[in-house]
């Protein structure tokens, strides 16, 4: 399983949210404690947001840990909306076409867990796609895939539409499976940011929220980042989150 973090707020640096604090995102990707594996050393991720609509992008294969540069942008990047990654995965080898977030114009989407049964269905899922969202897959993980069939089912217009759509396009391809859904995901247009927590078994990978966390921002985090305080709450499972200018709102999915 994975990590995730995201912002949404007045500018701040990168680091303040990924680096600093005392269970940074960085800090999870050695030592998580809501997570299957404590270890999430396949890639890392972060994408933010500035005067361009689309995001910026920097993705590799090594740990978290183990790249200086990422500790550098941190520090000298400031953003009023990003998102980041740590990857352990569960499809799909480890490359930087595999590493989240993935973007797509001005959207970027991460996620944690995994579609149940993948191999067998990734065909006819890669099916539904249009051909030039086909066109724009770069790796090979049903994180990725589920991003672009999210941009299929309307992801521009209805972002929680979007999203049940997706999975009941995906269930219904499944038919009878053997093993869980397992769905985290954290997805930003540059303007807002969703998150939602849904799964097959009720035991989809953990997402919290903050209003507090950071001064004048709002948060979500796999885990509490500075440990479990009472300003995190968890995102309840089959419920999407929106995050925006006018503070945190919920649907159930």
């Amino acid at each position: 399983m994975c990590r995730v973090a995201a912002y949404l707020g007045a500018d701040v640096a990168l680091e303040d949210i990924i680096i600093r604090p005392r269970h940074s995102l960085l800090q999870q990707s050695q030592a998580a404690t809501e997570a299957k594996l404590a270890v999430q050393g396949d890639g890392f991720g972060i994408a933010w947001y500035a005067a361009d609509q689309r995001p910026g992008l920097y993705r590799d294969v090594l740990p978290a840990w183990s790249d200086g540069n990422l500790t550098s942008l941190c520090r000298m990047i400031a953003s009023r909306l990003f998102l980041a990654h740590v990857r352990a995965s569960t499809v799909g080898e480890t490359a930087r076409t595999n590493c989240h977030p993935f973007a797509h114009g001005r959207w970027c989407f991460m996620h944690n867990g995994e579609i149940a049964d993948f191999t067998r269905i990734r065909r006819e899922l890669e099916a539904l796609l249009p051909d030039t969202l086909y066109l724009s897959r770069r790796g090979t993980t049903d994180s990725e895939l589920f991003f672009l069939l999210a941009l299929a089912e309307g992801l521009d217009e209805d972002p929680p539409e979007a999203i049940r759509r997706t999975i009941a396009r995906i269930e219904q391809v499944q038919g009878k499976v053997a093993h869980p859904n397992r769905l985290t995901c954290v997805f930003s247009n540059g303007s807002e940011i969703w998150g939602f927590r849904r799964s097959s078994d009720g035991l989809s990978p953990t997402l919290y929220v903050s209003e507090s966390f950071a001064t004048g921002g709002l948060t979500l985090a796999s885990e509490p980042l500075d440990e479990r305080g009472a300003h995190w709450c968890s995102v309840p499972e089959g419920e999407i989150v929106q995050l925006s200018a006018h503070g945190i709102s919920a649907a159930k999915l």
